[in-house]
């Protein structure tokens, strides 16, 4: 079985969609659809065609993307496929910092409205 993906800080500048104890890392996975390896795809496509984001690990069911915001820092979004649940799960992390003001959460949501999009 892959490896989870981590679990967020207790600073304010993580989400995730696994099981996080506090609201604030919250948020829901990806649904992958009746075709998971194919949404997974697709999912992939869409964070290396997104600006400032270099994929730098990819696997069949695990991507992991370095995200540059628009003021230079990096931040780390990772995606990882559960085919048995039907989604994929999700975090994006601030590297530095107590509070991204929301990058990370705006970061997901944004790549979410894409995604089910099209």
């Amino acid at each position: 079985m892959a490896e989870p993906l981590a679990p967020c800080p207790r600073r304010w500048n993580c989400v995730s969609s696994l099981g996080e104890p506090r609201r604030r890392h919250q948020i829901p996975p990806f649904e992958a659809g009746a075709n998971p390896d194919a949404a997974f795809a697709r999912l992939k496509r869409l964070v290396a065609d997104t600006p400032r984001t270099r994929v730098t690990t990819v696997t069949d069911d695990y991507l992991h993307a370095r995200c540059r915001t628009r003021i230079g820092f990096v931040d780390d979004l990772e995606l990882r496929l559960c085919r048995k649940q039907g989604v994929i799960h999700v975090r994006s992390a601030s590297r530095i910092g107590i509070h991204d003001l929301g990058v990370n959460r705006r970061r997901v949501e944004r790549l979410r409205r894409r995604f089910t999009a099209g």
